[in-house]
C-alpha cells in the first residue's frame, strides 16, 4: 500500500515539517554532487553501531547526522512522502517546536533500536526512516480513523481507495515486525540492508511519546 494523502487538513502551516523535508532534500542534493565520494561521506556520517558503542558519547554525533542522509532517490522519496502526508497533522497536535524535538527523539530511539540488535555491525546505516516511523506511530495514536487515499497494486491492476489510517499504518508496522524478525543476524554475523529495528523502535517511541507532547488545548479533540 502506498499512501497519497490523508483527509485531515492542517490548521496551521507545518513550519517544522517543511523545514525537515527541505533539510533532508538539501543534504541529499549535496550527496548527489559528491559523485563517487558519497560512499566516504556515508561511512563518516552514517550510523555505525560498533563505533557508537566503542567510542561512547563522542561517537553519538552520527546518530543525528545519519537521520538526514539517504542512500538513493527511492529512499529519500519514500521517507519524505510519508513525512509530508502524516507529519503536518502531528505537528498540529504537538506544536512546531515540540514537534521538532519529538522528531529528533524518535530518531534517537530508532537509532538505538538498530544498535541494540546489531551491536557488532560495522556497516553504516542512514536515513530518516526511524524518525519518520515515530511520526507514523504518533499519527496512528492520534488519528486512527482518518481516511488515507492509498494506492493498492493488484497484480497488473492498480486501485486507489480511501483506507482508514489504522489499517494503512497497522499494515506497515506488522510488515516491519515480520521482516525485522526474519533479518535477525546469527551470532557473529552483520546485518545489512534495511534497518527494520530502527523502524520498529521509532514507531513505538512515537506512540509512547506522543501523549506527553500534545498541546493541552488539543487533548481530547482527535478522531
Amino acid at each position: 500500500m502506498i499512501p497519497l494523502k490523508d483527509d485531515i487538513p492542517s490548521s496551521s502551516f507545518p513550519v517544522a515539517n517543511t523545514l525537515l523535508i527541505a533539510l533532508n532534500g538539501l543534504v541529499f542534493l549535496y550527496e548527489v554532487g559528491l559523485g563517487r565520494d558519497v560512499s566516504q561521506f556515508i561511512q563518516r556520517f552514517g550510523l555505525v553501531p560498533v563505533n557508537v558503542l566503542s567510542l561512547g558519547i563522542p561517537g553519538w554525533g552520527s546518530i543525528f547526522s545519519s537521520m538526514f542522509i539517504h542512500g538513493g532517490w527511492e529512499h529519500i522519496i519514500g521517507n519524505m512522502l510519508y513525512l509530508f502526508i502524516f507529519g503536518d497533522n502531528v505537528e498540529d497536535a504537538l506544536g512546531h517546536a515540540k514537534y521538532l524535538f519529538f522528531y529528533l527523539l524518535c530518531g534517537i530511539a530508532a537509532a538505538w533500536g538498530h544498535i541494540l540488535f546489531n551491536t557488532q555491525s560495522a556497516i553504516p546505516t542512514v536515513g530518516a526512516s526511524g524518525a519518520v516511523a515515530g511520526v507514523l506511530g504518533a499519527y496512528l495514536l492520534l488519528y486512527p480513523r482518518a481516511g488515507v487515499l492509498t494506492v493498492i497494486p493488484l497484480g497488473i491492476f492498480i486501485r486507489i481507495i480511501k483506507v482508514p489510517a489504522v489499517l494503512v499504518l497497522g499494515f506497515w508496522i506488522v510488515l516491519q515486525l515480520l521482516f525485522g524478525l526474519i533479518s535477525l543476524p546469527l551470532p557473529g554475523e552483520q546485518s545489512g540492508g534495511i534497518a527494520w529495528f530502527a523502524h520498529i523502535g521509532g514507531f513505538f517511541a512515537g506512540m509512547l511519546l506522543a501523549s506527553p507532547f500534545i498541546r493541552r488545548r488539543n487533548k481530547g479533540s482527535f478522531i
